[in-house]
């Protein structure tokens, strides 16, 4: 018998300057048994930076042919699917032949200039295609809680994410 996800909720109030977005989201997310926290909190961030009304979780880590998140149109098409880590070349192609924009988060350092130089070169004739390295700077899963409040600002491509006392800084590298 396959373990149920643990339920996390979600209080963000978001301080988009960069994109005129300010707004607050109450978030449902399942976590499965074999996402780790960080990739967890990575979803979470991932949506931060492309919140809207429309932006869902998706089953992502159970599901290979779903992304970790979508915006989808009126009519079920994909708009945006947000996928993190770092994807083989086939999955690449394939996403982008499904959605209008795909957008790619890497967050782990060590793995990521390595996976990006073993895909670089295949990856241009993908128009629609954006991939964003995550520079973390403090212990993101210190914010990691089954119920979570914060605060999250973003000016000048930069993520403050603030819970209490703690704060996490989050900058972006944007490749392509």
């Amino acid at each position: 018998m396959a373990a149920n996800p643990i339920i996390h909720k979600a209080l963000l109030n978001i301080a988009n300057m960069d994109k005129n977005y300010y707004n607050e989201h109450h978030l449902t997310l399942a976590q499965d048994p074999s996402e780790d926290d960080l990739r967890l909190m990575i979803r979470l961030v991932a949506f931060i930076l492309n919140a809207n009304d429309t932006l869902m979780f998706c089953k992502g880590r159970v599901q290979d042919d779903e992304p970790g998140l979508c915006q989808k149109s009126q009519d079920g098409n994909i708009e945006v699917w947000i996928d993190l880590g770092q994807p083989n070349k086939k999955r690449i192609k394939k996403i982008c032949g499904q959605s209008e924009r795909v957008i790619i988060y890497t967050f782990e350092e060590n793995l990521e200039s390595i996976w990006r130089k073993n895909i670089e070169h295949s990856l241009f004739h993908f128009k629609n295609l954006q991939i964003v390295h995550l520079n973390i700077k403090g212990d993101i899963e210190s914010l990691y809680r089954r119920s979570m409040n914060m605060q999250c600002n973003i000016f000048d491509n930069e993520l403050t994410l603030i819970e209490n006392d703690n704060s996490i800084v989050i900058t972006q590298d944007i490749y392509k």
